[in-house]
């Protein structure tokens, strides 16, 4: 049986990850968003390690960190690069739902991604253009 998913939740690890940046951006071991890339490299590998080891409760755990550094890689870009979190969301909700559609629908996968491609690089076209024009 499939259970809901509380989608407070995430509300609640970003709000948390918010406080955190202002820890983070006072410590010498901060490099921006390359800390929790980082992060979720080592992360990564232990959800690999349990995994193998069958053991969920870890895994659970390890998966949660990898949200964590997830989260904080999110929170940085927004900061240093000026992302919208929320469109990342909504990106990837449009991405794997237009994809999964496809495939519904007997579309090939990589005619679905190539499609999505040239959409995504005449926004950004689009974007640079109008960067252009405010400067």
């Amino acid at each position: 049986m499939k259970k809901e998913l509380n989608h407070n939740l995430l509300d609640q690890l970003m709000t948390i990850a918010e406080r955190k940046k202002c820890l983070d951006h006072n410590s010498d071991w901060f490099q921006g968003p390359d800390t929790y890339l980082s992060g979720l490299v080592n992360e990564i590998a232990e959800v690999r390690q349990e995994i193998e080891s069958r053991r969920t409760v870890y895994l659970e755990d390890e998966l949660g960190d990898v949200l964590w550094d997830y989260v904080n890689v999110l929170v940085a870009l927004r900061d240093s690069h000026g992302i919208d979190v929320e469109r990342v969301f909504q990106r990837a909700v449009n991405k794997y739902e237009q994809r999964i559609s496809g495939i519904e629908k007997d579309q090939l996968w990589d005619d679905i991604k190539q499609i999505q491609a040239t959409t995504l690089a005449q926004e950004h076209a689009i974007a640079i253009s109008a960067t252009e024009k405010d400067e």
